[in-house]
């Protein structure tokens, strides 16, 4: 009798040792198109646009002040989110496809266009712990056979070949991989309604829900819900002219004021806080990861006047390598964060995710480009890396021309390829990359070169050519 009764004690604490174990945490990931530094309040309190959901992420979590993009454009950045390794290395170097102009003085690099199936995908992993995965939103990296499905999410929502929503922001979206909701439905609302219900249908099993909305990019189509607020308000600033500064061969918007965008900006943000009140809701907040982040710089610089946005100190926009194209928000809430509400200065990457949310999950990886943020979550140590680089050896319709960028330190430095033209930047002193120190450091810049050839070709970066037939009369 006396051991039938230890038999029973025994199996009454292991069940309640194995129900007292911790719970897998879940993931969402959070990725706006085309969203700049500036676009967010908590980054920019003199922003146009109002963002206090995101702004109450912020305070529940870290907000990285220094956070970049792996790309100044979409395509490379999401392949860098997907793989951990820099674009150069899955050898997606511009949007998809791209465009290669032939009457320039260089010709770009052929990239590919689809991210390979041989690559190990961060749902892929996932999948290995048991965690359900889902796509929802813009995929850009590549066609039929290389879907979301394709390459480890268990669910594909909206995700195919296109960079912009091909029906426009309302329904009907003449979307293959989205049903058309009720006319006048906004695309942004729809794909937030479909990862809540994910969320919904998921709280017994850890889930990772990649959530990339379509918006804030082109086409510019107005919220209905928030138009008439940002209309007002533009008018109250009593605006005559928008100022903008010469850039290259295009020109830099200095201003936010467009109220269309504004209200896609609001739209964004109001969906952002549902996503968040599900969680919530369901009692999953206190053991879900949120990270909120952007795959390039605000699109502020074009070959003519009036884009959409400006990134505010920031010189440039999407399609450059100066910091307005690729500085994005970047928050990352979760259990175990410790000071919620406090900045990290020190810069973070693309590739980071990977390792990142892995860690989380305790799945074992490689950690390619990236390193693991968690400690700097959890711990408030420093980032163990001092260098970051940028390969875009294309032209883009930003009027950018094929170039490189390093950041050491506080050192910015860019060549262009097609004079061999270099620059060189203090950001500490200069965070608006205004002024061109490099003829008064020409020691810093020839090693600052160095580092840069050295990571291109451990990279395996492909480079511009010569383009034979190029006439500049023409």
């Amino acid at each position: 009798m006396f051991n039938k009764y230890i038999f029973l004690l025994l199996i009454s604490l292991l069940f309640f040792s194995c129900s007292k174990q911790k719970k897998q945490p879940n993931i969402v990931f959070i990725l706006v198109d085309d969203l700049g530094w500036a676009d967010v309040k908590c980054n920019f309190p003199e922003s146009f646009y109002d963002t206090p959901n995101i702004d109450r992420l912020a305070e529940n979590g870290i907000r990285f002040t220094q956070a970049y993009s792996a790309n100044p454009v979409c395509s490379p950045t999401r392949a860098a989110l997907m793989t951990g390794k820099h674009p150069n290395r899955v050898n997606i170097t511009d949007w998809i496809p791209g465009s290669d102009p032939k009457n320039r003085p260089l010709l770009g690099p052929q990239d590919a266009n689809e991210l390979a199936l041989k690559e190990i995908t961060i749902a892929e992993k996932m999948k290995e712990k048991g965690y359900k995965t889902c796509f929802i939103g813009k995929w850009h990296l590549g066609g039929e056979g290389f879907y979301p499905e394709d390459q480890g999410f268990d669910i594909n929502i909206g995700g195919h070949d296109k960079g912009s929503p091909p029906g426009g922001y309302y329904s009907p979206y003449k979307n293959p991989k989205l049903k058309d909701g009720p006319k006048g439905e906004y695309l942004t609302d729809r794909l937030t309604s479909e990862g809540i219900h994910f969320i919904e249908e998921n709280q017994k099993n850890p889930f990772f829900l990649y959530l990339a909305f379509y918006t804030v990019h082109t086409p510019i189509q107005a919220s209905k819900e928030f138009i008439e607020k940002y209309k007002a308000k533009r008018e109250q600033l009593g605006i005559d002219t928008v100022p903008h500064r010469r850039e290259g061969d295009g020109w830099t918007k200095l201003l936010q004021e467009n109220a269309a965008f504004a209200s896609m900006v609001a739209s964004m943000d109001e969906n952002v806080g549902r996503v968040l009140e599900s969680l919530k809701k369901n009692g999953l907040d206190k053991n879900t990861w949120v990270i909120f982040t952007s795959d390039n710089g605000g699109l502020s610089t074009l070959t003519r006047k009036n884009a959409p946005t400006s990134n505010g100190p920031l010189r440039a926009g999407k399609g450059w390598c100066y910091e307005g194209g690729i500085r994005v928000p970047l928050i990352i809430a979760g259990p175990g964060v410790m000071e919620p509400g406090r900045t990290v200065d020190q810069p973070a990457v693309s590739m980071d995710f990977f390792t990142t949310i892995l860690n989380i999950a305790g799945v074992e990886h490689e950690d390619n480009d990236g390193v693991n943020l968690l400690p700097v979550l959890t711990e408030k140590k420093p980032i163990e890396r001092d260098e970051l680089f940028w390969h875009y050896p294309h032209y883009h319709g930003s009027a950018w021309k094929p170039g490189s960028a390093l950041r050491k330190g506080n050192w910015k430095f860019i060549v262009y390829y097609e004079d061999n033209r270099t620059e060189l930047f203090n950001l500490k002193d200069d965070p608006g990359e205004t002024t061109d120190i490099s003829a008064a450091n020409p020691e810093k810049v020839a090693e600052l070169k160095m580092i840069l050839d050295k990571k291109l070709a451990g990279s395996n970066a492909k480079f511009p050519e010569v383009n034979q037939d190029y006439d500049p009369r023409d």
